[in-house]
């Protein structure tokens, strides 16, 4: 199993191209791997003839390092490896174990003991057995059945710890409510987690028990954004580019705000903070595989046509569960929006390791707010959440991030500057 990402440990293997005996060429596809990121195509290194599967299809959990296949130069050399079998920690010691002694051991033969008497149950050694040998008395039994309350419920105050009626009436008296029948059980099914939804779940976890997080949120009137987003926007059906949406707009001015208040485009290193020089920007694309976070690389130095494309092009792979590593790694700062798709108002996102910052971003409402000569007009607003790492960003710092966020949002011509 190869590392097909910095953070992967194991694999699941999704399904073999190839099967054995098949001819394999250099950059033909042997198989799918699941990693941590995404599922990846492993392609053959060199020529020669794919002798055994070790791993089939849908195998998981495959360490790093594992034999999941083994391949041969020659043909006639296939038939080595038919009943190959890959051995475990577990099966290379078993020999150890079942090694012969040198010396035979007489078998230890324990003399049989006399039997001591049994000791005679006590009262409350007999009440224990079950609930119909637990003392009480019968008016006092009766009146427990008749409520539904069991006998090891109540404490005795009779002889030697008789319960007797006014047990079970004191029982009753302090509020003891009848047993009521069992509830049906609830339906279920168990879904098994892809290696990506695990390795999210830890990473996430991860983020939040040892990131401290705090959030500045924001509401930028968007008319204006709209307004260019409808001038842009027949310039691309004419030269047959994709349609720019409100999201790569908002890319391209998280992008350009990054540039402005470098402090947040870096990550807690420890010993020290690192500050990249490049913006490269993650955005959430939501699957039935899972949450890919697919990277726009330079995002502040591209246009928005091609911020469009990239954005359109990458959703698509993460949809068709494509991506490769080079798709998703090297990023510097999130965002995720579930307000267009989802008309989400406003949400706390959790900060992505290693970086130190995530914009989250609601959808846009009308509002009714105050205009010339007391008079009124309708506006539209958008929410957005900026949620950073205190080890890395000041309060401050994300206010002013925000502010240059908010400036390129409700003047958006300062972006084509």
């Amino acid at each position: 199993m190869p590392s097909l990402s910095p953070t992967m440990t194991e694999g699941n293997i999704a399904r073999w191209v190839k099967k054995e005996g098949d001819k394999i060429s250099p950059g033909e596809v042997l198989c799918e791997v699941e990693t941590d990121k995404a599922t990846v195509e492993m392609e053959c290194m060199e020529e020669g003839y794919l002798a055994k599967i070790v791993h089939g299809d849908g195998a998981k959990e495959i360490k790093v390092g594992e034999i999941i296949a083994i391949t041969v130069e020659e043909e006639e050399d296939i038939g080595k490896f038919k009943d190959y079998k890959a051995s475990s920690p577990a099966e290379s010691a078993a020999p150890a174990e079942s090694k012969p002694q040198s010396e035979p051991t007489e078998p230890k033969v324990e003399k049989e003991q006399p039997k001591a008497p049994e000791p005679k149950a006590t009262k409350t050694e007999e009440s224990s057995l079950s609930e119909d040998r637990t003392f009480s008395s019968p008016v006092a039994r009766k009146l427990a059945e008749d409520n539904n309350v069991p006998l090891s419920s109540i404490k005795g105050t009779g002889p030697d710890g008789r319960i007797v009626k006014a047990d079970v009436e004191d029982y009753l008296a302090k509020g003891a409510k009848k047993e009521t029948a069992a509830a049906p059980g609830l339906g279920y099914v168990d879904l098994p987690n892809t290696q990506i939804r695990k390795v999210t779940a830890n990473r996430l976890l991860h983020s939040k028990q040892t990131i401290p997080h705090y959030y500045l949120t924001v509401d930028s009137r968007v008319d204006n954004l709209i307004k260019l987003r409808s001038e842009l926007n027949p310039l691309q059906d004419t030269s047959g580019g994709k349609k720019i949406s409100i999201n790569d707009l908002v890319i391209k001015a998280a992008a350009l705000a990054l540039r402005k208040v470098p402090e947040c485009n870096s990550s807690w290193m420890n010993d020290f903070i690192r500050q990249y020089h490049n913006v490269n920007i993650n955005v959430a694309v939501q699957t039935e595989h899972g949450l890919f976070v697919p990277v726009i690389r330079d995002a502040d130095k591209k246009g928005l046509a091609t911020i469009a494309d990239e954005v359109k092009q990458l959703a698509q792979r993460a949809r068709a569960n494509s991506l490769k590593p080079e798709d998703y790694e090297g990023g510097t700062f999130t965002v995720s929006n579930l307000g267009g798709p989802f008309g989400i108002k406003q949400f706390c996102a959790i900060v992505n390791p290693p970086q130190s910052a995530i914009l989250a971003i609601g959808s846009a409402e009308k509002r009714v707010i105050p205009g010339a000569e007391g008079q009124f007009e309708v506006g539209s607003f958008m929410s957005a959440t900026l949620s950073c790492d205190h080890r890395v960003i000041d309060g401050a710092i994300g206010a002013e991030w925000m502010k240059a966020f908010k400036g390129y949002i409700e003047n958006p011509t300062t972006m084509l500057l």
